[in-house]
Formats: structure tokens, sequence, C-alpha cells
């Protein structure tokens, strides 16, 4: 049992974001500070990109890296892992796969990044999902929740810009109001952001995705400043072409 909530061990976790919101109104106030932050657009200099089902860590003196970003997240969850101590951060962009095996390793390296810095403590910040109409949101943060609860060292939860706060009304239909995030890794700020550089190797990094690998992928090695993708397998997709000639409606009916 480790999870903390505005500075509270949890004997157990919330059960959804609402419950969260109602007994910890402080996470509201968070979020609030965070949607205020104008959405900024990261050019590639300096940045570490972050795909759906991938994660990477690094530390404040790392010489290739700036900020780590990821946008492009709907339902998915954005996830921040850093060590106060030390500034050792990892983020993810986490859509319900391999969310257990994702929690656990993000933490294990940001410890690992943080040895030798006895002081400071572990905390993870949210950012994502909306009031979807399927709840996938919902069930996202509850299997992050149980996943952050169930390791064996203390974690404070100090930002959730999800769900129904990260949610606006448009023509009757939720949609959300931050879709990326970039964190300094200097300085431990976190913002709004948008990517139009979605690299490196953005075309190889689709394809393991949408080929339906399920591993949430470690994609850097800071000590070498090496990005590193695969390999993978996949097969190919059966019937291809007929779906390339559907429409839109066709394809997402």
């Amino acid at each position: 049992m480790v999870l903390v909530l505005n500075g509270v061990l949890q004997a157990k976790c919330p059960q959804d974001t609402q419950s969260l919101y109602n007994s910890h109104p402080v996470y509201r106030d968070s979020a609030g500070q965070l949607l205020s932050i104008q959405t900024k657009v990261i050019g590639p200099v300096g940045l570490l990109y972050v795909k759906q089902r991938e994660f990477a860590s690094t530390v404040p003196h790392d010489k290739h890296v700036t900020i780590l970003g990821s946008d492009n997240a709907t339902s998915c969850f954005i996830v921040v892992v850093r060590h106060t101590g030390s500034g050792a951060v990892a983020l993810a962009h986490l859509d319900g796969t391999g969310t257990d095996e994702a929690v656990c390793t993000m933490i294990q390296r940001v410890q690992d990044l943080a040895l030798g810095y006895p002081e400071g403590r572990l905390e993870v910040q949210l950012v994502g999902g909306y009031s979807d109409p399927n709840n996938y949101s919902e069930d996202l943060f509850i299997n992050l929740m149980t996943s952050f609860h169930k390791q064996p060292m203390e974690i404070d939860l100090t930002l959730a810009c999800i769900g129904q706060l990260n949610t606006t009304i448009r023509g009757g239909i939720s949609w959300p109001l931050i879709y990326g995030v970039g964190i300094n890794i200097k300085t431990g700020e976190i913002f709004p952001a948008t990517f139009p550089d979605k690299g490196p190797e953005s075309s190889l990094r689709n394809a393991r995705y949408l080929t339906g690998c399920a591993e949430v992928l470690d994609i850097y090695d800071c000590n070498m400043g090496l990005l590193r993708i695969g390999p993978f397998n996949y097969k190919p997709l059966r019937g291809v072409d007929l779906w390339l000639e559907q429409n839109d409606e066709c394809i997402l009916r």
C-alpha cells in the first residue's frame, strides 16, 4: 500500500475520477493551473517525443534532451514519474495495454537513475483522458491507480488533469481540453504542448504500434544518448487493400 494522495498515505486507491476530486479538491486546483497555461508548440531541437505505447526516461544533465513530450492523447493518459531529489524523470503514453509492466518499469528506471540521491520522493502526474462515452478513460484511470498502488514504494500523486476536468462540450459532444504535454527535464515544469515533429523514425514507430505490438517500449538509453526501436514482430494486415478503399464512416463503424 503506497499511493499518496494530497500527502496522505491511502489504504485503498480511488475507484473513479469523481471520487478522487470529491475527496481531494486540491487536484481540481492543480488541474486548473495546468489548463490555464497556454499550449506551447515544441520544435525538434532538444525534444524526445514519446509515442503511444512508449516511454522514455532521462536525467537533468542529459546533453541531448531538454524536453520529454507526447501528444495525440484522447482517451489515453500521459504519465510522468519523477524523483524530486535527482530530477530523474520518465514519461509514458499509455492506452491500457501493458499498464502494470509499464508502471513497474518506469518506476524502476527512475529509481536507477536516482541512485546517489538519498533525498527526495517519487511523484506521479497524470494528464489526458476525458469523459468519453465508452468510459475508456475511467477504466484506464482505475488500472493506473491499481498499478501504482501495488508498488512497494510510496508514490505521491501531484497532478491529475484527467476525465471530467479535461473535458469540454462542443456541439453536444465531449472533447479533451489537453491532448499533449511536455516536461522540462531541467526544471520539472510540465505544460500543455503540441509537437509538429514526432520523430525520429516516426513511420517505424507507428508500424510497431499499429501492427498490434502490446508491449510498452522503453525507447531511450540516456547514458548513451541512444533511441532504440525494436526489434519487433508483425503480421501483414489481411485485406488491407479492401480497408484502404473504405471511407472514414465505414472504418469507424
